[in-house]
């Protein structure tokens, strides 16, 4: 009987799993508890900051604040899921697919292990019923396939989105009435509505100018001519104009680098000059702004990871504190 129970993983895994979740409990407790002396420490320096109008900190602070509570509620959820199934593990004993009651408890269990870092027990646990009840069965909890149980209520608190603004004012209107701060949300609102745009990618797009022959022709001006150069000179004993007819193509293809037209001329002085501007390939201004647009996106992964190192170092800092303050 003994061997028939060490083939289906009985007896044996009973015992391991009643010991990983018992530790799981007792560490969850001992956490929580830390937990909650933080909670209220962050809290009251929320306060202190609502109070001395330092504002901008607060509305930082309180996501924070929001995460720490979203996973003391998830802690909450495990540490009921997790004295279910000790309490029924003779159950599972008994039985070699997973039972229907268990299914959201265990499934919760496999999905919030690799997502708690502090509880590693969580992690010999979810290998104890990968053993059991097959891989096939934890990738499915893990990766919240539909055909899935896991607490829907688990999943919104280890969520790693960023809080939404209502849930932040609500936040900060609930500390300000708990230490009764004669506090105005106005300037936290107006900012929340705030559409904030991401600057560090710039623009993707390409404006090309249009080339001087594109350009719009206004009413009353004269089109310009690309045949030759038309002037005006005064006939024998007239007062009125004649024009030179145009020359040969071969002759103005010939006179082309010779002859510049004046950019800044009026209509009234004759053109002496006539500039003919280089014009670069298409090929040299795409190569140009492929240049300009890989330089903009090395600025903007040096100054993500500028900010990166920031955040880190004011996270280890805030971490230091609150340890000294606890302490």
């Amino acid at each position: 009987m003994s061997l028939l129970n060490q083939l289906f993983n009985r007896g044996v895994l009973g015992a391991k799993c009643k010991t990983c979740l018992t530790l799981v409990i007792s560490r969850m407790k001992l956490i929580q508890n830390k937990r909650d002396v933080n909670l209220k420490l962050m809290r009251k320096e929320i306060a202190q900051f609502l109070q001395t109008g330092q504002e901008a900190i607060a509305r930082i602070r309180v996501e924070h604040v929001i995460r720490e509570q979203n996973i003391q509620a998830a802690y909450d959820i495990l540490e009921l899921f997790c004295e279910f199934v000790l309490a029924r593990v003779p159950v599972l004993e008994s039985q070699k697919e997973c039972p229907t009651e268990l299914r959201e408890a265990i499934a919760s269990i496999v999905f919030a292990a690799p997502r708690c870092s502090d509880l590693p027990d969580l992690m010999q646990i979810r290998n104890l019923f990968g053993a059991k009840y097959g891989k096939e069965f934890v990738m499915a909890a893990s990766e919240l396939r539909p055909d899935t149980s896991v607490n829907r209520s688990l999943i919104e608190r280890l969520s790693v989105n960023a809080p939404s603004a209502e849930a932040r004012l609500e936040l900060l209107k609930q500390i300000a009435r708990e230490y009764n701060l004669n506090w105005d949300s106005s300037n936290t609102e107006a900012e929340f509505r705030k559409n904030h745009e991401d600057l560090l990618g710039g623009t993707k797009q390409i404006s090309v100018a249009p080339s001087p022959s594109e350009a719009p022709i206004k009413l009353g001006e004269p089109k310009p001519s690309n045949n030759g150069v038309h002037k005006a000179l005064p006939s024998n004993g007239s007062q009125g104009t004649r024009q030179i007819p145009p020359p040969s193509r071969n002759a103005s293809l010939s006179k082309a680098n010779e002859i510049q037209p004046s950019v800044n001329h009026t209509p009234t002085e004759p053109i002496n000059e006539i500039r003919i501007e280089p014009k670069p390939r298409p090929s040299e201004v795409l190569d140009m702004a492929q240049a300009a647009i890989a330089s903009a996106e090395r600025a903007c992964a040096a100054a993500r990871a500028a900010a990166a190192l920031v955040n880190v170092k004011y996270v280890s800092h805030n971490n230091n504190l609150q340890e000294a303050k606890s302490s």
